[in-house]
C-alpha cells in the first residue's frame, strides 16, 4: 500500500440554482486542473454540471517536496501574482534562497495544502467562488455545503470503474447529450478529445496496464461506460439513458471511435481557441496576443494530437483553457 486513497466528491450550488453557464463550466474545469496539479492530486474523472460538480480523485501523501517543486506548484496556482495571492512569487523565491526563519514557516504552510482532500476542495471552491462572484457582480455563498465525499476502493476493484462511469454518465442522464464523449466538461469527453493527464486517471478506473496504448484504453473504458449507461434505470423514468441500439453500435465497434468522429471531437474542443492552423501560423498570433495582454507567456500552441499516425497532427490551436 502506498498510503493513497480515492475519493468521490460532490459539491452543489446554493439552493441547487442552475448557475453554471458554459463560460463558468470552462473556468471551473480550468481551476480543477490547476488546483489538482498544485495539490499533487490525480484526477481520475469529473463532471461539471449546471448546478453541481462531481470529481473522482486519487490523493497520495506528499512528503519532502523540494523548494523547486513547491515554487513550480505555486506558479501553477498563481501564474501571475495578484492581490489575492497570499505571498508574492518573487518574495517566496527569495526567502527560499536565503533560507531565513520565515522560509520554513512558508514551507510548512504550503505543505499543509498538499495531498489533502479537504484542502484540495477548499482551494478549488474558494478560487472559483472569487472568480464567479466578481464576474457576475454578486456576493455571498455560491456553494450549498462544504462538500460530500465517499472513499472508493481502488486496487483493480470494480467499484472504481462503476463510480467513474456514474460520473461520466451525468450529462447523459440529464438529457444534455446522448453520448458522453460529446460533453466537453467531463473527464471522458476531455480524454477522447485531447487525451493528456486525464487519460492516466482513467487508466486507474479500468485497472489498465501502462503497456495498454491510449486508443485501446479509451475503447475499454467506453465499452464499460455504455454498458452501465444502457443498464436498467431501476424505475427512474425521469433520467435519460444509453439506448440498447447505441450500446450495440459501440460494442460492434469494439468501443473505438472512427477518425471522422475523433476529428469532430477535437474541432469542438479546440474551436474556442481563437486561432487554428499550422504551428507557425498559430505562434504568430499567439505572439501578438502576448504582446498586447502580457499573458500566456509560458504556454505554447496546442497540438490537436500527438499520435504519429494521426493525419491531423499538424493542426494547432491557441486554446489555453486547460
Amino acid at each position: 500500500m502506498d498510503g493513497s486513497a480515492i475519493y468521490h466528491c460532490i459539491s452543489r450550488t446554493v439552493n441547487g440554482e442552475m448557475l453554471f453557464t458554459d463560460e463558468a463550466k470552462e473556468m471551473l474545469q480550468k481551476h480543477l486542473h490547476q488546483v489538482a496539479e498544485f495539490s499533487g492530486v490525480e484526477i481520475i474523472t469529473y463532471a461539471v454540471m449546471t448546478n453541481h460538480l462531481h470529481v473522482l480523485v486519487r490523493v497520495s501523501p506528499q512528503q519532502n517536496l523540494s523548494d523547486a517543486e513547491l515554487l513550480r506548484r505555486y506558479k501553477v496556482l498563481y501564474p501571475k501574482p495578484t492581490k489575492w495571492a497570499t505571498t508574492q512569487l518573487d518574495i517566496l523565491e527569495s526567502m527560499f534562497k536565503e533560507n531565513c526563519p520565515e522560509a520554513e514557516k512558508l514551507r510548512k504552510r504550503l505543505m499543509v495544502r498538499m495531498g489533502d482532500i479537504s484542502q484540495f476542495m477548499k482551494t478549488l471552491k474558494q478560487r472559483f467562488s472569487v472568480w464567479f462572484n466578481r464576474t457576475h457582480k454578486r456576493f455571498g455563498t455560491l456553494w450549498a455545503e462544504r462538500f460530500n465525499s465517499t472513499i472508493v476502493e481502488g486496487n483493480r476493484h470494480f467499484a472504481l470503474q462503476m463510480v467513474a462511469a456514474y460520473i461520466d454518465l451525468n450529462p447523459v442522464r440529464a438529457g444534455m447529450v446522448e453520448d458522453p464523449k460529446d460533453y466537453r466538461w467531463c473527464g471522458y469527453g476531455e480524454a477522447e478529445a485531447i487525451g493528456g493527464k486525464i487519460v492516466a486517471g482513467l487508466r486507474h478506473a479500468v485497472a489498465a496496464s501502462e503497456l495498454l496504448d491510449v486508443k485501446h484504453l479509451l475503447a475499454t473504458y467506453r465499452l464499460g461506460l455504455f454498458g452501465k449507461g444502457a443498464s436498467s434505470k431501476r424505475g427512474d423514468s425521469k433520467s435519460a439513458h444509453i439506448s440498447r441500439e447505441e450500446l450495440e453500435k459501440v460494442m460492434r465497434a469494439g468501443g473505438k471511435i472512427d477518425s471522422a468522429e475523433r476529428l469532430l471531437l477535437k474541432m469542438r474542443w479546440f474551436s474556442r481557441g481563437g486561432v487554428i492552423g499550422g504551428q507557425q501560423f498559430v505562434q504568430k498570433y499567439l505572439n501578438i496576443y502576448r504582446e498586447k495582454t502580457k499573458r500566456r507567456t509560458r504556454i505554447p500552441p496546442r497540438i490537436f494530437t500527438k499520435d504519429r499516425d494521426d493525419a491531423w497532427s499538424a493542426i494547432h490551436s491557441m486554446r489555453g483553457t486547460l
